[in-house]
């Protein structure tokens, strides 16, 4: 949720550059992912002082092991969203979170590289701590000024990328179809690409060079190729896994709307069908988890 919600409001702030939109809404968006970002992270402290058993058992999970590193990913953007108001908040918000990711990643990679898997256990949550993590530390180091040791995490998150790309695809391709409950999980496959974009435009603002477009491009295939598989996909009722589709559509559009402030030509004329499309699938994904949430049924009991 604080991916997509951070993304969405990152993209209005540059759409009030683009199109002169007012200000006020991405910063509210921000202010919303900021306090969905701090209720989240006080419930998971609380259990994992007061039942540490879940969160081995979590981080121990061939699946949902890599879901941890999120902590890390969601506040690296806070501290992006603070940036502007306290520069202090958020340096000291990028310092945790960047050496909050390097130790579960290296823990975590290591943890993998023992073997005992089993490639039916290969999806998309593999991504999160070596990519998602290291994309994302560059794109604050990049917000900070501090690129050059940004580009070092984007090096790291782009072989780490590669390598597990072609694992999933073979995944993907094998007789035996991802389970129903797994498959709103290949959001995060829908990632990578613009994610990655997304951070080079934070080390180099302005950019434009084929290779940022070529990244964008793969990006914006892969979110066609997840409308054209919606009937498969959507064969899962809501749950809140849904939300892991909104970073890959939140990284696009504001690659979107950089690309188009850069004078880039294809960026301009797709920019604006790519805002309204994320704003209202967004948009959608919280109305129905306001209803979750309404019902008592946001955070479920662990296993």
């Amino acid at each position: 949720m604080v991916l997509g919600l951070s993304g969405m409001g990152q993209a209005w702030r540059v759409a009030s550059t683009l199109w002169g939109l007012p200000s006020v809404i991405g910063e509210s968006v921000l202010v919303l992912s900021i306090l969905v970002w701090a209720a989240l992270l006080i419930v998971y402290l609380s259990q994992a002082i007061q039942q540490p058993q879940y969160v081995r058992i979590e981080a121990e999970h061939p699946v949902q092991g890599g879901t941890p590193a999120l902590i890390a990913v969601a506040t690296m953007l806070i501290a992006i969203a603070a940036l502007p108001y306290s520069r202090l908040a958020a340096e000291i918000l990028a310092a945790g979170a960047i050496g909050g990711h390097l130790l579960f990643s290296l823990w975590h990679t290591g943890t993998l590289w023992r073997g005992g898997r089993s490639p039916m256990d290969t999806l998309p949550t593999v991504y999160l701590p070596t990519v998602a993590g290291n994309f994302t530390s560059g794109a604050i180091l990049g917000a900070l000024g501090m690129p050059s040791w940004g580009w070092l995490f984007v090096g790291a998150g782009v072989f780490s990328w590669l390598a597990l790309e072609s694992l999933m695809i073979h995944r993907l391709l094998v007789p035996e179809p991802l389970p129903v409950p797994q498959r709103p999980l290949l959001g995060i496959q829908f990632a990578p690409a613009v994610v990655c974009a997304m951070a080079c435009l934070m080390l180099s603002p302005g950019a434009h060079e084929p290779w940022l477009l070529m990244l964008w491009g793969y990006g914006l295939f892969q979110l066609l190729l997840g409308i054209r598989l919606r009937p498969w996909l959507g064969e899962q009722p809501f749950v809140m896994s849904y939300w892991a589709y909104t970073f890959g559509i939140a990284a696009t559009t504001i690659c979107a709307l950089k690309l188009a402030v850069s004078g880039v030509d294809a960026a301009r004329f797709l920019a604006l069908p790519i805002f309204l499309c994320a704003n209202a699938f967004i948009g959608y994904l919280t109305w129905k988890t306001a209803v979750l949430l309404l019902s008592g049924q946001f955070l479920p009991k662990p296993p």
